[in-house]
C-alpha cells in the first residue's frame, strides 16, 4: 500500500472515532501521519535490530563442517 494512501485510511479512521468533527481535516490527517510514522518507524527498528544480529552472527567465528556433528551432541547431552 502506497504511504499516501495508508495515511488516508487512517485519517478517514481518526475522522470517524472522533465523532465525524467537521473542519479538522488536517488535524485528522497529521494525526494519521504520526500514527503511521510510528508504525514504521518501530518496523524500521526491527529491521535493524535483525539486520545487526545477522551482521554479528556472521562476523562471529564460522562453524566448520566437521564441528556441527560435535556441536549437536553436547546440545543434547
Amino acid at each position: 500500500m502506497k504511504l499516501h494512501d495508508e495515511v488516508a485510511k487512517i485519517a478517514h479512521e481518526v475522522y470517524e472515532k472522533s465523532g465525524k468533527v467537521e473542519g479538522r481535516d488536517l488535524y485528522n490527517w497529521l494525526e494519521a501521519e504520526r500514527i503511521v510514522m510510528a508504525r514504521y518507524g518501530k518496523q524500521e527498528k526491527i529491521e535493524t535490530e535483525s539486520s545487526a544480529s545477522l551482521k554479528k552472527k556472521k562476523s562471529s567465528s564460522p562453524i566448520k563442517t566437521s564441528e556441527i556433528g560435535t556441536k549437536a551432541k553436547k546440545t543434547e547431552e
